[in-house]
């Protein structure tokens, strides 16, 4: 079964870094200098920013649906990032990571998850996406459990 893979578009967050360090306080994020390589990932670009680029680190809600699983995280962003879709293929940032693939209906329902490494997801993106009533997938970074990608069937 063939997939799309969505970081996030841009306009979703906004012109952060236009917002001066208070601004950026008062909507639940701030400007973080980034430590290492991989370690901070751009959901727009779905690939870790370089050492020393100052990205935003942002409170995001990734699954507005009115569900008991409507939720929100920490997602980094980076200055003029365009927005990365792949197709039939995880992005770098997701290939690098043990991911947690949480599929949902339509209502916002979760129907089914799995734990996969992003380098070997292929076959659990496909299993997750026959399941019977699954419209989505979100995929998170396993360790700190935050938003990474959409997947949807192409």
């Amino acid at each position: 079964m063939s997939y799309i893979v969505s970081g996030l578009d841009p306009s979703a967050l906004g012109d952060l870094f236009a917002l001066s360090d208070d601004e950026l306080r008062a909507r639940n994020a701030m400007r973080v200098v980034v430590t290492e390589h991989p370690g901070f990932p751009c959901r727009i670009s779905l690939d870790d920013a370089p050492t020393g680029e100052t990205v935003i680190l942002a409170h995001y809600t990734h699954q507005p649906a009115d569900s008991p699983f409507q939720a929100s995280h920490a997602v980094y962003a980076r200055r003029g990032a365009t927005r990365t879709v792949t197709h039939d293929e995880l992005p770098p940032a997701l290939k690098r990571r043990t991911l947690s693939l949480r599929a949902f209906d339509t209502a916002g329902m979760l129907r089914d998850a799995a734990l996969t490494d992003g380098a070997d997801a292929d076959d659990t993106i496909e299993r997750l996406l026959a399941v019977d009533g699954v419209a989505y997938l979100h995929a998170h970074y396993a360790a700190p459990g935050c938003y990474a990608a959409r997947i949807d069937r192409a």
